[in-house]
């Protein structure tokens, strides 16, 4: 992939500020529907989907122009789009292992966000080590029967449709029965808890199931093929979203940087360790490059997307680590303290990256994947 940006992408990343400084919103999107619209928006204008097929309602743009708009939205503190495991993991994987059918059905509407969507994974006794799951699905004939629970479920208390991992055959070791399924989420026998974040939000919740159906035609690939399904999600959720935490990074650096300046924090050891900070960045960008170039040849993410994820949630939470360091006790208040600093709400960054280095496989997961399947290490005694 070239990485020097070519005269059409200097005019595409004209055109692109041009169209956010017009559009982005003045005020806070503070409902549900503000943000769909606002997601809707940067649709019909290009920027969401963009590397999509066209044929599925994207826009099959360049890798380089996704990096553009990832750089030029956060540049600008944009909202972001609000399907983002819908349109980052799920959708692509529909892509790859759905059927014709179902790419026609879902798709577009994701894309869209007229229908939101879950990742439904976890469960309390199945965390990393997911192919423990205990939620079944008992087929009969026509359609599956679903009783069971999940939690830790992004985005489930708004979510219209969910990609479920659950268990079709309990007989057979436990990473071959398992299946993958596409249930919808306002169904009777659904039943969805928000759950209270350190942060004060409710992004996450707790799913109960019970005798919710799901049509045969629902389900992705074949039965007892989720294991290999859910591998691929997980593969697009730790590496595809590097580059735009990239953009975002670089935003808040520059932030710290006049904060630290306006509080007199200007010594050698505050440069360096900004300095630090911005290199460890560039890094986390080259490879989101590399990632988002292998997407948009058709590969699907290997164990590299273990490289990313492991690297970017920990460079997180030593950046805001740093941050509170640097910024003493204003950087440690939540956003509506009158005492908060206005730039970036740094104390819940601060307390968000907490989870980082455990959600879509911990730390210790990404480092196993890395030895056995990039280094081929061998396995150490049980």
């Amino acid at each position: 992939m070239d990485l020097n940006y070519s005269p059409e992408d200097r005019e595409f990343r004209a055109t692109t500020r041009r169209w956010l400084e017009s559009n982005i919103p003045k005020q806070e999107l503070k409902t549900l529907d503000d943000r769909k619209a606002w997601h809707r928006k940067l649709y019909e204008a290009g920027y969401v989907g963009m590397l999509w097929p066209k044929e599925y309602g994207g826009w099959g743009a360049t890798p380089m122009q996704q990096a553009i708009v990832q750089d030029e939205m956060a540049r600008v503190s944009s909202p972001p789009a609000i399907n983002g495991l819908g349109i980052g993991f799920i959708g692509p994987t529909i892509i790859v292992h759905g059927t014709e059918a179902q790419k026609k059905r879902y798709l577009k509407k994701m894309l869209t966000a007229e229908e939101i969507w879950c990742q439904l994974y976890s469960e309390p006794n199945a965390g990393s080590d997911l192919a423990s799951l205990k939620t079944r699905a008992e087929d009969q004939g026509d359609h599956f029967v679903v009783n069971g629970q999940k939690i830790w479920t992004s985005s489930g208390p708004i979510a219209d449709w969910g990609i479920l991992l659950c268990r079709t055959d309990a007989k057979v070791a436990k990473h071959r029965g398992i299946s993958c399924v596409l249930l919808n989420m306002r169904q009777p026998g659904v039943e969805v808890r928000p759950l209270k974040q350190i942060t004060g939000e409710s992004e996450f919740g707790e799913v109960f199931f019970e005798e919710a159906r799901v049509p045969r035609a629902n389900i992705v690939g074949k039965i007892g093929e989720g294991w290999r399904i859910a591998m691929t999600v997980l593969a697009y959720e730790r590496g595809a979203m590097a580059l735009a935490y990239s953009a975002r990074y670089e935003r808040d650096l520059a932030a710290l940087a006049t904060a630290c300046r306006e509080i007199g924090r200007t010594g050698q050891a505050v440069r360096d360790k900004l300095g630090r900070l911005v290199v460890e960045n560039e890094v986390l960008r080259a490879n989101g490059l590399r990632m988002l170039a292998e997407i948009a040849g058709g590969k699907i993410p290997g164990p590299e997307a273990s490289l990313e994820k492991l690297y970017w949630s920990e460079f997180d939470q030593r950046f805001r680590e740093t941050a509170l360091d640097l910024l003493g006790p204003g950087g440690q208040l939540l956003r509506g303290s009158d005492l908060s600093r206005p730039e970036v709400d740094w104390g819940r960054e601060f307390l968000w990256s907490r989870a980082e280095t455990i959600f879509s496989g911990s730390s210790e997961v990404q480092r196993n994947i890395l030895a056995k399947r990039a280094l081929s290490l061998p396995e150490g005694p049980r």
